[in-house]
Order: structure tokens, then sequence, then C-alpha cells
């Protein structure tokens, strides 16, 4: 298939879809069930019969048995639209080969991506970066970073090959970008952010943006396990990823202990944060196996059944 994926990888995500806790409407019928009660012919359930309701409606055979009105409700089918934003800023490329960052979010934004069209769902993956100190999604040094919307299993390989093309570059304003994507879309729905966070402007306003223009957000919190634990000691001078400026620092045990300790409380305050907003938070270190994230972890958390 393509270096991300293979046939057998693939076919472990075919029976697999994305799940919204509230279906967005789509612009064209899909392969999903909605909670909505539509027009179309599956059958989902009876109602009694209330003033002003449009008597073709009434199942007369019912009728006939129970001698009472009762309303054939019919289960409408339509596509969900997928969002996945997938930050491709310096800080992403690091890691050795297995565990690099950005290669990992490559392959979770392609098995999402999979999942999406092969339910039908109306797929959207745009890559968020910056320009010029600007952050923004869209267009950059590489051209044209975004895929779709595209719908249905025949666009995969095109899929896979855009993903597969990404480069990291620059320094990425998450809240900048992702705001604007919210503004910009025009099809509200499950937004998935992949990302390591690290942005001097924070990623809250952003992520409110999508929520307050109706997303249901998931936020995929992507690190490498040396930055959980990093494998350093001694005079070491450091280089921002991003930015280049350098830092002297001198590691031992308790600098080491304090830097823990430090991560861990960011991601617990990342966590209670998307809590409390109602955010799908999923902390994830580059060492998880993709198949083992998507295939329990997701599906545990109820993103994916």
């Amino acid at each position: 298939m393509t270096a991300l994926f293979d046939e057998k990888t693939l076919r472990k995500l075919d029976r697999l879809a994305l799940v919204a806790s509230q279906i967005r409407a789509g612009a064209m019928k899909g392969d999903r069930r909605s909670t909505k009660r539509g027009t179309s012919i599956e059958f989902a359930d009876y109602r009694d019969y209330t003033r002003g309701d449009d008597l073709r409606r009434v199942d007369w055979n019912v009728y006939a048995r129970l001698e009472r009105p009762v309303i054939k409700l019919l289960e409408e089918e339509e596509d969900l639209a997928v969002h996945l934003l997938l930050d491709a800023s310096r800080s992403m490329d690091y890691g050795p080969d297995e565990h690099h960052k950005f290669r990992y979010a490559q392959r979770l934004a392609a098995a999402l991506g999979y999942i999406a069209l092969a339910a039908g769902d109306r797929l959207t993956v745009t890559t968020l970066f910056a320009v010029n100190g600007q952050g923004g999604a869209g267009a950059g040094e590489q051209g044209s970073r975004q895929y779709g919307p595209a719908r249905g299993r025949h666009h995969t390989l095109r899929l896979l090959h855009f993903l597969e093309e990404l480069k990291t570059s620059g320094v990425t304003e998450l809240d900048s970008s992702i705001r604007t994507y919210a503004l910009a879309a025009k099809r509200p729905g499950l937004a998935f952010v992949i990302s390591d966070l690290f942005s001097p402007s924070g990623y809250r306003d952003g992520l409110n943006q999508l929520q307050g223009r109706g997303y249901e957000v998931t936020l995929l919190h992507l690190l490498a396990p040396d930055e959980l634990d990093p494998p350093l000691a001694g005079d070491l001078r450091l280089i921002d990823a991003e930015t280049g400026d350098p830092q002297d620092i001198t590691l031992d045990g308790g600098l080491r202990d304090l830097y823990r300790k430090r991560v861990e409380s960011w991601r617990d305050e990342i966590e209670a944060y998307c809590v409390k907003r109602r955010v799908n938070y999923i902390p994830v270190t580059t060492d998880t196996k993709w198949d083992e994230l998507v295939l329990y972890h997701l599906r545990r958390r109820g993103l994916v059944k």
C-alpha cells in the first residue's frame, strides 16, 4: 500500500467507525445511523399520533389491529464531518525512528482518516503551522497542506500519499491556527487535534473556538518517551527545536526528578482543563503501538466502535 500502512494493517480498521455523541447533519446520505428521525426507508420506531402529524405517516395496518393511530418513525442516514488537525511544527520532528513524533502522528491521522472514509464520513485533514511567525492552517511553504473534503473508501490512497509527503517546519501558534480553522470551516463535526502542545501561545482559546462553533473535540497529546524522562546528565546546552534558542543547564538527579514532576503536572493540568470543558483528552507516548491506541484505548474511551 504505502510506507505508512499495508493492506493487512488497513483490514484491522475496516469494521471500525468514529463515534460522535451528537451526529452533525450532512449534505449527503452516509453509511452511519443518525440519532435523528428522518425520511429514509429504514424503520426505527412508533409513536402515538398527535394533531398536526402528516396522515401519510400513519401506519394503517397497526391502526386496524390496535384501533389507535400511530406514526411510523424512520431512521435517517447521514455523513459525519471529520476534521483532523495535525501539528506540523519543527518540535514534532523528534524521536528515534520507532518513536518519532511526527511519523507517529502521520500514522494516527492515516488510521483515523481511513476509518472515516470507510464509514462514508466527510473527511478533511489540515496541518497547523506558522508563516512568518503567524499561526495558520492551509497553504504554507510546501503549497497546499489540506486534504479533502473527501468521502468514500476510494480516496484512501490519495489520503496516505498526502500524509506521507508532509514535512515539519517552523513554529506553530496553536491558538491562532486552530481558531483560524474553526472560523473558516463550514461543516462542524468531530475534530481531532494531534499535537505535542509545545506552543508559546497555548491551546485553550483555539479549542474553545472549535467548541463554540459546534465541534466535538478530541485532543491527542503526543510526547516521545525521552520527553517524559530524558536520558541525559551533566553540563548541557539545549537548543529549542523551533526557535533555535540555546539554554545552558546542569542536569543532575534532582533536576531530572523536578523535570519529571513538572511534565506530569503539565499533563494533569491539561487533562483537568479538558474534563471541565468536555474535551476528550488522550495523552499518548510514542512507544505505544498505534494499533493498540486505536483498537484498544480509543475504543475504551468510546471514540471508535
